[in-house]
Order: C-alpha cells, then structure tokens, then sequence
C-alpha cells in the first residue's frame, strides 16, 4: 500500500499541468547511484547500449521506480494502474559537442498526441550533474504545443545530485544540452502509460480550484482547467470552471472586439475570457472559430478550448471546422471537442462516415479522448473496424473502444478479432523487420503491427471489464508478434488477467526471454 504522503500535491499537480514537469528528488543512497554508475561505464564499452534491455541488463535500476517518492509521482499524474512502457534508453552527453541537441517531442506511441496526460517519461540521472554538463534542456509549458515556440519559450536545465529525476509530460519539448565540462553525462529514460481514465483525483487533492503559478508565461486556463477537471475525474464540457457567473456585458463586448486585436496576445487572452464565461459567451462562437487557423498556435488553442466550453452552439462550430478545415484546423477542433464531451459524440459519430481518412481519423480519436460518454458511438466504432479501408482509421478505432470500456463484451470480441487478423497479416509485412524498401519517414516506423500493438494496449485497458478468456488466445499468440511491442503489450494485459491459462503463458514467455545479466560478450559465456 502506498504511503499517501508521498502523493503530490494540488500546487505541484498545477506545475505539472501549466508547465509540463516536475523535479523528484530521490532519497536512494549515494553508494545505490555509484553501483549503477560502474555498471553503466562497464557495459557502455564492453557491449555497446543495451537499449531497451538497460533494465534487465542492469536490474538494480528496478529500485529507482518503487521509491514511494516515485510511484507516489507517477500514481498522481498517471492513476494507480500506470504501467512502465517497453522502451527505455541510456543517453550519453559527450562533452566537447559543437552545439546542443535539436529541439524535439519524442516519436509517440499512441495513434495521436493527447494534451491529457495518458503517458509521461522520467529522466534519470545516476551521477551529480551541474547545468555545464548539459543535462536534458526542457521548454516549460510546450507539451501542448505542435510547433516549436524558439526564442519565445522559458528554458529549464533541470540538474541536481545523482538521484535527481525529472517527470515530464510526454510531450514536452526538450533536448540534451550542450556539455560544456570535460565529463561524460549520463541519463536513463523511462516511459510510462496509463491505462484508465480518471474516476478521482490520484494526488492528496485538498482545494476545487486549480491555482495557477505565478509565473506562468503563456495563459491557457480553459486548457489547463480542462486537465485539471478530467484528472479528477469530471466529465468534459460539464466541469465548474472558477469564472464568475455573473457576465458583465462591457466586458463580453471588449473581449469579442479583442479576438481581432494585431496583437496575438491580446488574441489569445481574449479566447481564453470567453471560454471562461462558457455558453454565457457562445454567441461569439463564429469569431473563436476563425481562430482556429490562427498563425498563433497559442491563439488557436484558446480558441478551440473555449469552443468546447460552449455548449451545443461551439460543437456545432468545431465539428463543421473538423469537417471542412485544413487538416490542422481540423486537428486543432478536434481538442475542444474533446473537452466540449458528451453533447459532441453524435456529430463525431457521423464524422465517421467522411470521405476524407484524416477526418474518420480524428473523430475516431477524439471519441477515445471523451471516453466513457461515447458509449452510443460504439456501434458506428465496430462498423468501421470491420469495414474501413483505412489502418490509421481502424487504428484510432481499436484505441477508442478500449478507452469507452463498454459495452466490454463487444468491444473485446472485436479487439480480439482485429489483433487475430494482425498477426496473422504480419507475414505480408516481412520486409519491415528486414529493413528493406521501408519509408523511415512514416510515422512510428519503429511500430511494426500498429494494429495489433493497438489491439494488445486496448486489451490490457479494458482489463477484466470483459471476459479474459475471449482475449487470452489471441494475446497468447500475440507473444509470438513480429512486433516487440505487441509482445510487451499482451504480456501485460495477461498479467492483468491472472487467468490459469494467462498465468501459463506468462510463464512460458518468461522461461523462454529471461535475460542472464551475467551472460554477455564481455564475459564470454
């Protein structure tokens, strides 16, 4: 049982919303960061890096992540269910580098980016690192954003003793800062995912309203409250917002005539007043709509968010703007649909239909973000899981019906079936695993069966919701997936099972892929 001391708390969770990272300071002795520190510059040489092997390699680094100060973080931000991702890497900062690393999110495993924290990453660092040791440079408060801020952002060098470890939204810019000292700097990254929807707040919540820093430099309050609602557990588009409920008709009018202000600033913080006033303000709704393709990411994203805040009238703006926008007007409507909730699911549900893959997509997701409420878009779900020409489509499909959950029985029967159909198409796909004649441009080129890796992650969401023994054989069989992924995934969601039969299979798999940490070309046996 953990400890609810070691849970965050509301200021830090308002950081973490706001400014997309926290600072844990580990209380592992020193001599703990030493002995993964030898190891480290043992294998590094000797045998190159273990890559995704790190944490078998060197299995004492298992100890970093069950600090009650750690899953006390991660339970927070992520629910008590959070699982470690598969992939895992050593980063090395050599010094004397020319310049520091590009600016960059990492490359995501879901079928889209969620500004909802679904996933988060740890950095750790297992030897004292000052700032000249260029330890990985994060952009506070760009997880929610698609293009790089440059000079506008606040630039953070997280650094600290050996020990130090930094949770950060996933996709949070960030990059390795140049090493301007004369030592080699490690970190080890660490991916996690949540696997279920908030029902309540995860942290030692005390306070309703969510208080913002003082220092924030970019305003989106309608986007951050709409994090803050849905970590506690308040449906979207139905949450209290802190705005005063009384509208003062000067200042609706002064914030209308703002959103056409040369200044994208004034732009941006006239969208997020209107959004705060809800459907109070949705007579405005055309004018936020014109937003969306606003050159100011920043403006674009008040927009959308107080749209979703506005009732039948901002859905009905944002579902013609997914319609008939841009594709990233249609990407951005697709965020204040998901914050606008269950009064957006029929019109999502007819987007199912469109001639375009791009908008069958989006709405496809965007239904997996509302969650739950989308239960009567099921059937349109199913429908295009079975008939839709389109992977990206039924990919966004498979990852939707195991975030509505219900009703499980079918859901299951149809997740069980696309991950069957998966693996056995994996042979068309050999050239992947081969590396002939692939396109390193695609997107997620480093998931093999995007399908059945969907399949497996929506599998273990829905957990024991449906009947395990449905599942069981076709993630048996997903054991043996092309895909490395695919394979982590089912072996999770068989533990999650506990079924005899899972129970037998994971024994199995363990048998056969257990790593010898001794067993190594250094060591020659």
């Amino acid at each position: 049982m953990l400890d609810s001391n070691y849970l965050l708390t509301d200021d830090q969770m308002a950081q973490f919303i706001t400014k997309g990272f926290l600072v844990l300071r580990n209380d592992l002795p020193a001599s703990f960061h030493e002995r993964i520190m030898s190891k480290i510059e043992y294998v590094l040489p000797a045998e190159g890096n273990p890559g995704n092997n790190i944490l078998p390699r060197i299995p004492e680094l298992g100890a970093c992540f069950e600090t009650p100060l750690v899953r006390g973080a991660l339970t927070s931000v992520l629910g008590p269910d959070y699982i470690m991702h598969a992939h895992r890497h050593l980063h090395g900062n050599k010094p004397g580098k020319e310049q520091a690393q590009n600016w960059h999110k990492d490359g995501y495993w879901s079928s889209m980016r969620s500004h909802r924290p679904w996933w988060a990453m740890i950095f750790y660092y297992t030897q004292d690192v000052t700032e000249d040791m260029g330890p990985s440079e994060v952009m506070a408060g760009t997880q929610y954003y698609e293009k790089f801020l440059g000079e506008q952002g606040e630039t953070v060098l997280p650094a600290g003793k050996a020990g130090t470890m930094v949770l950060i939204h996933f996709d949070l810019w960030h990059r390795a800062a140049l090493n301007v000292s004369d030592k080699m700097r490690y970190m080890l990254k660490f991916q996690f995912v949540r696997l279920t929807a908030p029902a309540s707040p995860s942290w030692n919540h005390t306070r309703r309203d969510l208080v913002l820093p003082e220092d924030t430099r970019f305003r989106h309050r309608v986007l951050w409250q709409d994090v803050w609602n849905w970590l506690k557990g308040e449906s979207g588009g139905s949450a209290a917002y802190s705005a005063a409920d009384a509208t003062d008709a000067a200042a609706l009018a002064r914030w209308a005539a703002d959103l056409q202000a040369d200044d994208a600033a004034v732009r941006a913080e006239a969208a997020d007043e209107l959004g705060l006033l809800g459907e109070a303000a949705a007579d405005h709704a055309a004018q936020l709509a014109g937003l969306l393709d606003d050159a100011s990411e920043i403006v674009a994203l008040n927009a959308t968010y107080a749209l979703g805040r506005m009732g039948a009238k901002g859905s009905e703006r944002l579902l013609a703007a997914m319609a008939a926008g841009t594709t990233q007007v249609a990407t951005r409507a697709g965020y204040g649909l998901q914050g606008a909730g269950a009064v957006a699911v029929p019109g999502l549900a007819t987007l199912l239909a469109h001639p375009d893959e791009k908008r069958r997509a989006l709405a496809a997701f965007v239904l997996g973000m509302i969650g739950a409420p989308s239960g009567a878009a099921v059937p349109a779900l199913l429908a295009a899981l079975d008939d839709d020409a389109s992977e990206w489509v039924r990919r966004n499909v498979i990852e939707a019906l195991g975030l509505i959950v219900q009703p499980a029985e079918r859901i299951v029967a149809a997740l069980t079936g696309a991950l069957d159909r998966s693996l056995r198409e994996e042979g068309a796909a050999a050239a992947i695993t081969s590396g002939e004649g692939i396109d390193y441009t695609e997107p997620q080129w480093y998931i093999v069966n995007k399908i059945g890796y969907t399949a497996a992650l929506s599998l273990l969401r829905i957990g024991n919701n449906g009947d395990p023994n449905l599942a069981v054989g076709a993630l048996k069989r997903a054991l043996d997936s092309k895909d490395r992924y695919a394979r982590a995934y089912a072996f999770e969601a068989l533990c999650h099972y506990r079924t005899e039969e899972a129970i037998q299979a994971m024994l199995t798999f363990i048998g056969h892929s257990r790593w010898c940490a001794d067993t190594h070309k250094a060591s020659n046996t």
